[in-house]
């Protein structure tokens, strides 16, 4: 026997052991993935369950008083100062309710963390080219996400019990977190019409669901906070 046929055996057990970990690796792999889609599946149903029992038509919120403000959340604005569809449906809705005495205050909510991009001051303008008085919006400049615009509402604007605004997809969590930060909150869906790249929004949703549902548990503190500025009162003082 030469020198090649004695190392053949050893050379065909490291493929085997080599196998053996590569498959160990696929299914210990696998199961993550599983258990991963699994855990995800079980927050999204949960925060569904508790968002959609605090969801109410317009004519409920109209006659059920006692909110102290309507929380618009912010949304895609354009260059020329427009807002896109699904934040003029958000607008449309939350003036609605408003006019129908809903709320006696606006709390315009979104992202104006760039000088070049600001949500709130469309929202605003929205509302006051609508008879709004401005007294009575409040804009949250630091609005940078749905934790955060709910969080501050609380914290910033001293707000107890609210009515969020936004499209269904989306009340669902902010619903959940409102109630996870102590909110009394009810909301009402904006879908007055329908919206491309849905499919997209609905996935990336059910990541969101799950950051927001363990950002509930440590509750980290907003990227601003800043001194309190009652809901109660006069709006002009948060205009910037």
């Amino acid at each position: 026997m030469n020198k090649t046929e004695k190392k053949r055996p050893e050379k065909t057990e490291k493929k085997k052991t080599a196998g053996k970990r590569l498959k160990t690796a696929a299914i210990l792999l696998g199961c993550i993935a599983v258990a991963g889609i699994v855990s995800a599946a079980v927050i999204n149903a949960r925060v569904r369950s508790a968002g959609g029992s605090m969801m109410i038509s317009p004519e409920d919120a109209s006659t059920s008083g006692g909110f102290d403000c309507i929380v618009v959340l912010g949304c895609g604005v354009y260059d020329d100062g427009t807002p896109s569809p699904m934040l003029r449906d958000r607008l449309e809705r939350a003036v609605s309710l408003y006019e129908s005495g809903a709320a006696p205050k606006l709390l315009m909510s979104g992202d104006h963390g760039r000088e070049d991009y600001d949500e709130v001051n469309v929202m605003k303008k929205f509302a006051l080219d609508r008879g709004v008085p401005a007294e009575d919006i409040f804009t949250d400049h630091a609005g940078f996400s749905t934790y955060e615009t709910v969080y501050r509402a609380k914290a910033v604007f001293a707000a107890k019990k609210v009515l969020v605004v936004t499209q269904k997809y989306h009340l669902y969590r902010a619903l959940y977190i409102a109630k996870r930060l102590g909110l009394e909150a009810r909301g009402v869906d904006a879908d007055l019409n329908r919206y491309g790249g849905q499919t997209l929004r609905d996935v990336r949703e059910v990541a969101a669901r799950c950051k927001d549902f363990f950002g509930c548990i440590f509750k980290p503190e907003p990227t601003f906070l800043g001194e309190v500025i009652p809901i109660s009162g006069d709006g002009r003082l948060t205009e910037g």
